[in-house]
């Protein structure tokens, strides 16, 4: 017998009264469950936490580079600019 895949989990979450019942209101004012709200608020932090997370990793390695251009990159591109006087 072929078992369904289970695609949701069932969990309890604490909440001080105020942020419960803000998010009541949000969850009503938007015509969505409580469970779609939080839902929607978890995946919306975990995709800021994953953008700093890339941040972080491109700022690393980055860093690890050297910051300045290699010498011939620069004669390169100081003979691309046009002679005229700004």
């Amino acid at each position: 017998m072929l078992r369904a895949m289970k695609t949701r989990k069932t969990t309890a979450v604490v909440l001080p009264i105020p942020l419960f019942e803000e998010g009541e209101r949000l969850a009503n004012r938007f015509g969505i469950s409580r469970s779609e709200l939080y839902t929607r608020a978890i995946s919306s932090y975990l995709g800021e936490y994953q953008k700093e997370r890339t941040t972080e990793e491109l700022d690393r390695i980055y860093g690890e580079e050297g910051t300045g251009l290699d010498s011939e990159i620069i004669e390169l591109q100081k003979q691309s600019l046009s002679k005229e006087k700004w």
